[in-house]
């Protein structure tokens, strides 16, 4: 295996410790311990740690180390400006440019859906797995690289309230409409469903964390998710 194969499995291990929060917001970063952990020496875990810092989810502090980023509520509000128009963009572009194939995935990720009592876990999934086809399917590779970096943001920030949000189950279902958009072509409906599923999600986090969605300007700056 070369070492940019290396450095790639480094990236996707350490990433998933972060975002699942086996790694939580913080905590100090051991460089030894990883590279024990994956199995990887050094420089590949050096160089997945610098990407993940330009992801913002790793943060190199001279003299001091390495921490996973906090989740930052300012962070939060700015995360979802970012994604709303370019999720929409790209499911767009998906229902020009999409295939079968790409539909016939996204229908194979809905039918693992449960019909009741769904476990957030499972649905964490699907969701992920309908977002990435939408991406590739999209067929921007700089738009698809962005959107990967937000989304897996935002996956933090579920897998953060994992124990306190209700049933996603019925937001994961959007994905079938966005799916029949999708599949017709209709790229402006698509694109519409698509931002009323990202502003759905947004006042999920919302209602966990405040009982009520929030207007942007009470955001400051510095506040931290605890």
């Amino acid at each position: 295996m070369n070492q940019v194969s290396l450095s790639e499995q480094a990236y996707e291990c350490i990433k998933q410790e972060i975002v699942s929060l086996k790694l939580p917001p913080g905590s100090v970063i051991n460089e030894a311990g990883l590279q024990e952990k994956l199995g990887l020496g050094r420089t590949p875990i050096r160089e997945a740690l610098k990407r993940l810092s330009l992801e913002k989810l790793v943060v190199i502090v001279p003299r001091r180390g390495m921490f996973v980023n906090e989740i930052g509520i300012r962070d939060l509000q700015q995360l979802f400006e970012m994604r709303l128009p370019l999720e929409s963009l790209a499911a767009r572009l998906a229902a020009e440019r999409g295939t079968d194939e790409h539909w016939e995935r996204m229908k194979s990720a809905l039918s693992d859906l449960p019909e009741t009592g769904a476990n957030n876990e499972a649905l964490i999934t699907i969701d992920k797995t309908c977002h990435e086809i939408i991406y590739e399917a999209a067929d921007n590779e700089f738009l698809r690289d962005t959107l990967v970096t937000h989304y897996a943001l935002s996956l933090r920030l579920w897998y953060y309230f994992l124990s306190r949000i209700g049933d996603m189950r019925e937001v994961i279902l959007e994905h079938q409409l966005i799916l029949d958009a999708l599949q017709a072509k209709d790229g402006d409906k698509a694109a519409r469903l698509m931002e009323r599923h990202i502003g759905t999600f947004q006042e999920e986090i919302q209602l966990v964390m405040f009982g009520s969605a929030v207007p942007a300007d009470v955001f400051g700056p510095n506040m931290v998710i605890t």
